[in-house]
């Protein structure tokens, strides 16, 4: 069977014995009621454990609306005219209501990104502006630590509004949700106190109970105060599929689950060979994103299998940390302790390529210089079918192989 895989702004191809090909992994068909605009709309009317939003903001308070940054897919310029709307139905005046695009631990923003963010409705009508995690108000301290940082004028508001879209995450089980304000409206304290508990087995794409992360981002969401989430579900192509809205677990919850109908896919058995790519450009455009996929792929390869993660990566390795992290390491092991010990971003994407290489071998299909690849600890491969053959070589004719076309969206779940 011939299969192709997104690669930059083209494609690469492999054929695949169909004799040793477990699975394909793509999206599960679902038949959306609502997508785009509707979805939303029908999310505020129909809001998960709160009343609708017009009945809970009064005229005069003060509101933040937070949203996320332009490293994410979140259509915001699609949601927040649904969101205006509710708010000027309940009587809030323009310029009581900010909305904040949540940095995390990145850049700021231009004038022209907040706008195409924002949109030009929004952009007009209320002000826009970037969280400050150089400015932050301590609000608590969670049990497990973390202190609750919250950028000043999210924390000094009447009213909070976190909006997002759910997708798999890789230490935090899901995006969305109280997510918006850690790590999202966070100081950097407060961002790499949570994001050190990613080493626990615990941590990873798809899990909620019991997720140290997840359970840490909720207190801490809990004691900021949420009033609202809003949060959307994309398909393969970033279009708005279905929405929720209400209370910040109770909402999110609906929405993981109805993400998990179109995305969480079965598998027979784990595989001795995965291939994997992001789905070209602009998902691939370095290691670090590129590294999604990856994460994902590591459910579906047995103990001692190969990853071949196919990623043109014209950037590199898209963070300066991550590669320090990676081309400074004596062992991929190496990593992962030290990340126990002295946890820093960008240097969290590089544990969490060495936790991958504790389980399985990488094999990787990339622009990248071979040389600078064999430094970090991955097999460089001219091409997808290559490492094909030569993986089907080390393991004999009844390896069992796995596809992931869209390795940053689907998740895989062995049977049993």
């Amino acid at each position: 069977m011939k299969l192709e895989f997104g690669y930059g702004n083209g494609v690469m191809t492999a054929e695949i014995p169909e004799k040793n090909l477990l699975a394909v992994l793509q999206s599960n068909p679902v038949e959306h009621p609502r997508r785009g605009e509707a979805a939303v709309r029908y999310a505020l009317e129909h809001p998960i454990g709160k009343p609708r939003l017009r009945e809970i903001v009064r005229p005069g308070q003060r509101i933040a609306i937070v949203t996320s940054d332009v490293s994410r897919p979140m259509p915001s310029s699609a949601v927040l005219p649904a969101v205006l709307d509710e708010l000027y139905a309940a009587g809030a005046d323009k310029r009581d209501i900010t909305v904040v695009f949540a940095l995390g631990s990145h850049r700021r923003h231009t004038d022209e990104e907040r706008r195409r963010l924002a949109g030009e409705r929004c952009f007009q009508e209320v002000r826009c502006i970037d969280g400050d995690p150089d400015d932050c108000v301590r609000m608590g301290t969670t049990s497990r630590g973390t202190p609750v940082d919250v950028t000043r004028v999210v924390a000094q508001a009447d009213i909070r509004i976190c909006l997002g879209n759910i997708e798999f995450h890789y230490f935090a089980g899901y995006s969305g949700g109280a997510k918006a304000i850690l790590p999202g409206a966070s100081s950097r304290e407060a961002i790499q106190s949570n994001h050190r508990l990613m080493t626990s087995k615990d941590a990873c794409a798809g899990k909620l109970d019991g997720n140290p992360i997840r359970e840490d981002i909720e207190e801490g969401g809990a004691i900021c105060g949420i009033d609202y989430i809003l949060n959307v579900i994309l398909d393969e192509h970033k279009q708005i599929v279905h929405a929720v809205a209400g209370d910040a677990v109770e909402a999110h919850r609906a929405g993981c689950a109805y993400l998990d109908t179109m995305y969480r896919t079965h598998i027979p058995r784990r595989a001795e060979i995965v291939l994997v790519s992001q789905g070209g450009a602009p998902k691939d455009a370095n290691l670090y994103q590129t590294q999604k996929a990856l994460d994902n792929a590591k459910h579906a390869v047995c103990k001692g299998g190969t990853i071949i993660l196919i990623g043109a990566c014209p950037e590199g390795l898209g963070s300066v940390k991550f590669e320090q992290w990676l081309t400074e390491a004596p062992t991929p092991h190496s990593m992962v302790e030290r990340i126990g010990r002295e946890f820093e971003l960008g240097g969290h994407k590089a544990a969490a390529v060495g936790m991958v290489l504790e389980d399985a071998r990488i094999d990787l299909v990339s622009d990248l210089p071979d040389d600078f690849v064999r430094r970090i600890f991955l097999h460089p491969q001219p091409s997808v079918q290559a490492a094909l053959d030569a993986a089907l070589q080390r393991y004999g004719a009844g390896a069992g192989i796995i596809a992931m076309p869209y390795g940053g969206s689907t998740l895989p779940v062995a049977e049993g």
